[in-house]
């Protein structure tokens, strides 16, 4: 009973570390994508083009404010046309009279007057005050905005997802190239070890030359190899560095599970492909449907007057006066009414019906081609899964056959080239489970991009 007890502690702790190292391995991923999602400079630009539609929305809404302006102007002239008015003239005679008559010089003469029509040293300066008071067209230019934040916002959304797929294949692309090295370093000594043990059959009179050579072609071929996979490293490296935003060289963390993945594929495989939500894309064109129904509605209600009301409040005089005489308000009321144009509104009219009916179509597209590819990506996921299993039976198979065929040579009942072909097997198929493992979640980080499931928010 005690024996049994220390078995399920052994059990229950190994289960534990298992489950810790399984989420620590995938916490580097997240890690990465959540870095990636910090810093990835295309996705900066993105969030750029939502701030500048929040902007615009505040400025449409700002439109049913009344807008305040100073305007001053001044005009002074000489010359051009005068009008002669001959007040002397006319009141002259008069005022002689009554200086008669009242034995005084209470009435002066005047002088005649000539009236200028341009203005010297003229000033008009005033605060305008406008108010719109009915104007269709500011409350559907202000939803347009709204729908233009909220595509906006959806581009965003999808460029993530876009962002979580290509830092996840880049990810599993930097580790296969990593595992493909070490494939290749094992085919280089084992290569070498061949060499080594056709020279000693030669040094000892047993062996045949042309082995000598042979081996020495297959170590050259096996460092090439492993000189292309070493740049595939660095290519791979520096493409996954530039997704987040980091030096071309910056160390990668590579402490990745992959048969947690594994698992986590063959789950996702099972239970088939099933959509979380709409994808962002459609919401993407259901708003673009919606900006247009608006602009279809605005050119429709073309013929409803616009009003607007203003005041002034200023002052105006020659020679820069400023007194009671000189300042003034205005107040009035603008009316627009539509009467003729061409035909101009009834040909916009039908140009904005076409345009909504075209964004109903390319929904209706979009819907069809995202089915499709969720159903393609569904099935390279379990073409992905079936040649990783046959992958993993065919490398047992070739490490059976290599050491047959290796004891084999040694006993001397199978020639060199056989053992060079059962090498080049084993090797193939260590290359082959490499490429099938990281195949099989680069399928699945496709898949989860076509459902649209990775959480955005967390």
């Amino acid at each position: 009973m005690r024996t049994v007890l220390i078995y399920r502690v052994i059990l229950i702790t190994v289960t534990g570390l298992i489950v810790a190292l399984g989420t620590r391995a995938q916490d580097v991923l997240e890690g990465y994508i959540h870095e990636g999602l910090a810093s990835n400079l295309v996705l900066q630009q993105r969030n750029i083009s939502l701030r500048r539609a929040d902007y615009a929305l505040k400025s449409a809404k700002s439109m049913y404010l009344p807008s305040v302006v100073l305007q001053a102007g001044y005009q002074t002239a000489d010359g051009g046309r005068n009008i002669p008015l001959p007040i002397g003239d006319l009141l002259n005679p008069v005022y002689n009279t009554l200086n008669q008559m009242t034995q005084s010089a209470r009435f002066p003469q005047i002088a005649n007057e000539t009236i200028n029509f341009l203005p010297r040293n003229y000033y008009d300066a005033h605060i305008r005050t406008t108010m719109p008071l009915l104007n269709t067209a500011i409350g559907h230019n202000k939803r347009i905005q709204e729908e233009q934040v909220r595509l906006s916002q959806l581009e965003v959304e999808a460029y993530k997802r876009e962002l979580i797929k290509e830092v996840k294949t880049a990810y599993f692309n930097y580790l296969s190239a990593l595992q493909t090295v070490g494939v290749y370093r094992s085919a280089l000594a084992l290569a070498k070890e061949g060499r080594r043990t056709n020279q000693r059959l030669v040094d000892n009179g047993k062996g045949l030359p042309a082995y000598v050579l042979r081996a020495d072609g297959e170590v050259a071929v096996a460092q090439a190899k492993l000189t292309d996979a070493a740049l595939q490293v660095l290519n791979a490296q520096r493409y996954f560095n530039s997704l987040l935003n980091r030096g071309a060289d910056a160390e990668i963390d590579t402490t990745f599970n992959r048969e947690h993945a594994l698992l986590q594929a063959a789950g996702t495989i099972q239970h088939g492909a099933r959509p979380h939500g709409e994808r962002e894309e459609l919401k993407s064109l259901s708003a673009v449907i919606g900006i247009r129904e608006t602009a279809l509605k605005m050119d429709q209600q073309f013929a409803v007057p616009k009003l607007n009301a203003f005041l002034d409040l200023g002052s105006q005089s020659e020679g820069f006066h400023f007194n009671d005489q000189t300042r003034y308000y205005l107040l009035g009321l603008q009316l627009e009414v539509p009467l003729f144009s061409g035909g101009r509104n009834r040909n916009k009219i039908a140009q904005s019906r076409l345009d909504a009916q075209e964004a109903r179509l390319q929904l209706q597209q979009a819907q069809q081609q995202l089915a499709l590819a969720n159903s393609a990506a569904l099935h390279q996921l379990q073409s992905a899964w079936q040649n990783y299993q046959s992958a993993k039976s065919q490398l047992e198979a070739a490490d059976a056959y290599q050491r047959l065929i290796t004891r084999g040579y040694q006993a001397g009942s199978n020639s060199y080239i056989e053992t060079v072909d059962a090498r080049n097997q084993y090797t193939s198929a260590k290359l082959a489970l490499v490429i099938s493992t990281y195949q099989v979640l680069s399928a699945a980080a496709a898949l989860e991009r076509e459902q649209g499931s990775y959480p955005l928010t967390q």
